[in-house]
């Protein structure tokens, strides 16, 4: 029997969220239903909202770094039991049976579903988690280790596997590499705790000389390029392995490019909503890449909150009641948050 849920949804491209009232399906056999506790804010969020990618359906309930207790499982749910301390992320279905699927590789399935502004087995939207309740298959939960907290702990199912997957894929996160962080925000200061776990010598590269300081002493980062100085960006030129791309926003690649040494990786993982200009000599005058990268398989997901948990990464965040969720909207806008916004849903979500 569907359940009655509560959220907060936008209706048109104005992208202004307010209260909205729906219903989830009934606990399937393979589900598992969770009180949602907390949820980031992505950036991803705010594009949809406003559908700025030209996809959107409405109402739109965003929120895909969601974290939350069980409340009930389905009859076949092996893996998890009423009490544990869950996650879902960016993706709630696939299809089981490509050779992505088989290999763990569920985000580069052809018939994913996203947590949010999907279309579900069932024919229903899916609704992410800004809302009080998820119903979500098993396979696509993930376990969330007791050490870090679930509030740090939520952007990391969607900031922390974008990042961690191609620092693992594209052999960037090793003792001795040098790698470049391009954007100091949600994304891009997950990437610099990361690559610092893994050993790596890293470089945040940033349009604001303002974030010097929290880079290197509150981050962790060793180095600080100021991309507007052309000095600067010619004294660090091919010193580079790689860089993680992690800008939102359309900017220029050549920059980077000349940063790395030869068969350096630029890795991008932000999502601009216009297409940018790769200058090809660059990529031919140093058997130069350019690669991309889409959060992570399920496997790999509950590897890097392990990891993470292990090693003590957690995101930076500025914790929000739920209706404080349009100025937040506003604030990311303006890249005025260190660095990821949580909304408090178990305490600020409430059904009046």
């Amino acid at each position: 029997m569907a359940r009655n849920a509560i959220g907060w949804a936008a209706h048109d491209q104005s992208g202004i969220l307010s209260p909205f009232k729906f219903s989830r399906r009934a606990t399937g056999e393979q589900d598992v239903t969770l009180k949602v506790l907390y949820c980031g804010i992505c950036h991803s969020d705010l594009h949809y909202v406003k559908n700025e990618w030209g996809h959107s359906t409405y109402p739109a309930v965003p929120g895909h770094e969601i974290v939350g207790i069980v409340t009930e499982v389905g009859s076949k749910v092996q893996n998890f039991k009423v009490g544990d301390k869950v996650g879902v992320g960016c993706m709630v279905g696939s299809c089981h049976s490509c050779s992505n699927c088989s290999d763990n590789l569920q985000n580069y399935c052809p018939k994913m579903i996203l947590t949010y502004g999907s279309t579900y087995y069932d024919g229903t939207p899916t609704y992410g988690g800004y809302s009080n309740i998820m119903v979500v298959d098993e396979h696509f939960v993930v376990r969330v280790p007791e050490s870090i907290p679930l509030d740090s702990a939520a952007p990391l199912l969607c900031a922390g596997i974008t990042v961690y997957s191609p620092l693992k894929y594209y052999g960037l996160g090793k003792p001795g590499m040098h790698l470049g962080v391009n954007g100091l925000g949600g994304l891009g200061h997950v990437a610099v705790k990361f690559a610092k776990a893994f050993g790596a010598k890293v470089t945040v590269i940033s349009t604001s000389p303002n974030k010097k300081d929290e880079a290197i002493s509150r981050l962790g980062a060793d180095s600080f390029l100021v991309s507007r100085d052309p000095d600067q960006m010619q004294a660090a030129a091919s010193t580079m392995d790689g860089i993680i791309d992690t800008v939102s926003a359309f900017h220029p690649l050549q920059p980077l490019l000349s940063l790395l040494k030869s068969s350096g990786k630029l890795v991008m993982v932000g999502a601009p909503d216009k297409p940018l200009e790769l200058p090809i000599f660059p990529l031919l005058m140093g058997r130069k890449m350019v690669g991309g990268s889409c959060i992570g398989g399920m496997k790999e997901t509950q590897e890097m909150i392990d990891f993470a948990a292990k090693h003590g990464v957690k995101a930076e965040i500025e914790v929000i009641p739920i209706d404080h969720v349009n100025t937040a909207m506003d604030r990311m806008l303006k890249s005025d948050v260190r660095y990821r916004f949580v909304i408090d849903i178990g305490n600020t979500l409430k059904a009046n």
